[in-house]
């Protein structure tokens, strides 16, 4: 049997990641690469599983109990965030973690340090895997892929093992909210389903952020600098105009728990022309909402005084708070509360402040809280998983499963 550690450095040696600005499905074919990999896997290990037009790896392991017993699903996503790069990653295996600073090799002077990230302390006396700093590690979500597949590979080596219908499911573009936007959840064919995509051991969510985004483009005009007086309009200068009229104190920074914000992510362009990007997050639908319409008056105000056209607005929502389809089935969230207790695990149940497969999921009739897959720090190069994280969730999938058969 494979081990758990070296199925996940296989897995993130694909490089995996989704481009927003595609409209391909999957977003970028690389993606297929490891999908492919999945279902060949799955397949190998007896479990019928296939890999469809638009990405999606299904695959299906049949009860052996006499009881009827609700399907139950486990979906991770293979793809990794745009913010940093996901080829030719090099994880650093770190043992018996002493509690110190740890030098990421690839970038000299670059370390992760509990002075910055006093989580690590947690896992003092773990094996951490960590990047090497020059990419991201990519254990959202290939830490829920390992854990996954870990899991089937205990069920299918162990026939006494009681379960009842599983289902398996590998999506792509989670990233870009995009990752379950063509998932066929009838032909998935679970009654219920977790994805494992959390973070720290513990974590337990069914709860997650409304979720926008928003393009502005700035229309300027460049006269040459020496005459430019009452003419020029800088696309630059109107710009941070703009960001400046949002509430400083609404960005990602200085927000936690449920509070909302406002994120610039990309601000690109020159005096004729600039274009900004911005996520608007908030767990409160009707807050959410308040978002969005400021962020239309802030442009708005932009055009009333530059002029009409100077700022055009392109604003999409992404996906929304699942609590509202997880709640009247909350069992499946005790469930899994049930499963890490069996498991010694501390339960901590909070809201997402992001995204998962499951919001999007929950709104097409198939209720699926998330659970920790272990990873910390995700989408950058700061980007760690304690090895026994990825264990404790194994576990809990099994639990749950044993659960549900029960």
């Amino acid at each position: 049997m494979e081990k758990i550690l070296d199925r996940f450095l296989r897995y993130v040696a694909v490089d995996t990641q989704s481009n927003e600005e595609s409209e391909s499905q999957p977003s970028t074919a690389k993606q297929l690469n490891l999908l492919r990999m999945l279902c060949e896997e799955l397949n190998a290990m007896g479990v019928e599983a296939t890999l469809d037009e638009f990405g999606y790896v299904m695959g299906s392991i049949p009860s052996n109990v006499e009881a009827k017993v609700p399907a139950i699903g486990f979906i991770a996503h293979v793809d990794t965030a745009p913010d940093a790069s996901g080829a030719d990653i090099k994880p650093q295996i770190v043992e018996n973690y002493d509690g110190g600073e740890i030098a990421l090799k690839g970038v000299p002077g670059l370390a992760l340090k509990p002075s910055e990230f006093p989580e690590m302390l947690h896992y003092v006396g773990q094996t951490l895997v960590t990047t090497d700093g020059t990419t991201l590690l990519g254990a959202d979500d290939k830490g829920g892929v390992a854990e996954i597949m870990d899991a089937v590979q205990y069920i299918v080596s162990h026939p006494e093992f009681k379960h009842g219908p599983i289902k398996i499911g590998f999506t792509p573009d989670e990233e870009i909210g995009r990752g379950v936007v063509k998932f066929d959840v009838p032909r998935f064919g679970a009654d219920y389903a977790y994805t494992m995509d959390g973070g720290e051991i513990g974590e337990l969510e069914f709860e997650n952020f409304n979720a926008a985004s928003a393009k502005i483009h700035i229309q300027g005009r460049n006269v040459h600098p020496g005459y430019a007086k009452g003419k020029m309009k800088n696309a630059l200068h109107i710009g941070q105009e703009l960001c400046a009229l949002l509430p400083v104190d609404q960005r990602p920074e200085y927000t936690e728990g449920y509070e909302g914000f406002f994120h610039l992510i990309a601000f690109n362009g020159a005096v004729e022309e600039a274009d900004i990007a911005y996520i608007i997050r908030d767990h409160d639908r009707a807050k959410f909402e308040a978002k969005k319409k400021l962020m239309a008056d802030c442009v708005d105000f932009i055009n009333t005084k530059y002029g009409a056209g100077t700022a055009v607005l392109n604003l999409r929502d992404q996906y929304y708070n699942m609590r509202e389809q997880v709640e009247p089935h909350y069992f499946v969230v005790e469930k899994a509360v049930k499963a890490m207790e069996m498991a010694g695990i501390p339960v901590k149940i909070q809201p997402i402040r992001g995204g998962t497969d499951g919001a999007n999921l929950s709104f097409n009739g198939l209720p699926c809280p998330n659970i920790f897959a272990g990873g910390l720090n995700f989408h950058g190069k700061m980007e760690f998983v304690p090895l026994e994280s990825m264990e404790a969730a194994s576990k809990v999938i099994l639990n749950i499963i044993s659960l549900f058969a029960e």
